[in-house]
C-alpha cells in the first residue's frame, strides 16, 4: 500500500516546494521584478532589526567619487560612517538614482535603516571645508566634535548651522513666490515650492513663510525620525525620482523641508546665541538674534580657494593653526 501512495505524496510535495522557492525568489529579487526604486540588495544598508544603543551615533554622508572623506575616520573614529557614493553604482552604499543632491542619500538611509536606527543620526556632506559650515574657517570638524547630543535628546532635530544667512528668517513665501521667474532670472526653489509642498505634505496647510538656515546638514533623534511611518519616507523618495524638477531644484525643495518633516514649524530659526550655546556649548559670545560676532562670514564665492584653510582668498597665508 505504501508503494502506491509514495509517488502521490511526492507529487503533492513538489508544488509546495516550488511555491516556497518562488516566494523566496520574489522576496530576494522583488526590487528588480517590481521595478522598485529601492537600491539593489548589494547596495542596501542592511542591519539587524534591533534598536541600537540610545547614545549611539551614526553619520550619513552624501559623497561623490572625487571627494575626500578620510577625515571622518581620522578624527571621528567612534562614530559609524554610512558613506554613500551617488555617482558610483558599484559602491558599497549608493542610491537608486543620482537626483535630488543629498536628499536622495538621506532618504535612502532612513528607508533602509528605519527598523535599526541608532539613537542619534548626523546627516552631512562629504567635504570637511565647505563655504556654508558655521565656523570662522568653514571647518566642519570643530562643530561635529563639540556637538551636544544631550541637547539633541531634548529638541529631536537640530540644524548644524546657527547663523541665519542663508535661509532665515524667511527664505520662501510659497503663495507670493509662486509667480514664474522673470525673464533672465534663474528659477529658484521659491518659484516651485508651493506645488511641491502640496505634493509632499497634502494634509498640511500651506504656510505663508518657510525659513530655515541652509544647507541640509543636521542631526536627528531616532524617535523623531519614527514620528513618521517608513512609508512616508518612501513616498518622499518616490517624489524625488518622478518629479519633473531637476537635480538641483528637487534637492533644494527638500533642503527647505527637512525641518518640517521632523516636526518643526515652517519657520524654524532659533536665536543664534541660544543655538550656539545649546548645540556646541559656545555660550559667551557677543550675539544678535541672527548671528554671533566673528563666528561666520558669508564668503565671496561658494568654492573655497585652493590651499584653504592655510591660503586665503587673495593668496595670503592665513596662519591657520587648526587640526590638520
Amino acid at each position: 500500500m505504501a508503494g502506491h501512495w509514495a509517488p502521490r505524496q511526492r507529487s503533492n510535495r513538489a508544488p509546495i516546494i516550488g511555491l516556497v522557492l518562488f516566494v523566496i525568489f520574489v522576496f530576494y529579487y522583488r526590487d528588480i521584478l517590481l521595478g522598485s526604486n529601492t537600491p539593489a540588495r548589494k547596495h542596501r544598508n542592511d542591519y539587524p532589526t534591533l534598536n541600537l544603543d540610545d547614545n549611539a551615533v551614526e553619520m550619513v554622508v552624501a559623497s561623490m567619487k572625487h571627494e575626500n572623506v578620510s577625515w571622518l575616520d581620522e578624527y571621528l573614529p567612534e562614530w559609524k560612517k554610512n558613506i554613500y557614493v551617488v555617482d558610483d553604482n558599484k559602491a558599497k552604499l549608493t542610491v537608486p538614482m543620482n537626483k535630488g543632491r543629498e536628499a536622495m542619500v538621506f532618504l535612502t538611509y532612513i528607508i533602509d535603516r528605519y527598523d535599526s536606527l541608532p539613537g542619534n543620526v548626523v546627516f552631512h556632506h562629504a567635504e570637511r571645508f565647505q563655504w556654508h559650515n558655521d565656523n570662522p574657517d568653514y571647518d566642519a570638524l570643530p562643530l561635529l566634535q563639540n556637538f551636544r547630543f544631550d541637547n539633541l535628546k531634548k529638541v529631536g532635530y537640530a540644524n548644524l548651522r546657527c547663523v541665519w544667512v542663508l535661509g532665515c528668517p524667511a527664505e520662501i513665501r510659497p503663495i507670493k513666490d509662486e509667480a514664474p521667474a522673470k525673464e533672465g532670472e534663474p528659477v529658484h526653489a521659491r518659484h516651485v515650492y508651493k506645488a511641491a509642498f502640496q505634493e509632499l505634505f497634502p494634509s498640511l496647510e500651506m504656510p505663508e513663510e518657510v525659513g530655515v538656515t541652509c544647507c541640509s546638514q543636521f542631526a536627528v533623534r531616532r524617535e523623531t525620525i519614527r514620528q513618521r511611518p517608513r512609508a512616508e519616507y518612501v513616498r518622499f523618495r518616490e517624489w524625488l525620482i518622478v518629479s519633473a524638477l531637476g537635480d538641483d531644484l528637487s534637492g533644494r525643495v527638500l533642503e527647505y523641508s527637512w525641518h518640517i518633516i521632523f516636526g518643526k514649524d515652517p519657520v524654524h530659526c532659533p536665536n543664534a546665541a541660544e543655538c550656539y550655546c545649546q548645540n556646541y556649548g559656545m555660550c559667551d559670545m557677543q550675539c544678535e538674534a541672527d548671528k554671533c560676532e566673528s563666528q561666520y562670514t558669508l564668503p565671496p564665492f561658494s568654492t573655497l580657494p585652493k590651499g584653504w584653510p592655510q591660503i586665503g582668498w587673495k593668496g595670503e597665508n592665513r596662519g591657520w593653526q587648526g587640526q590638520p
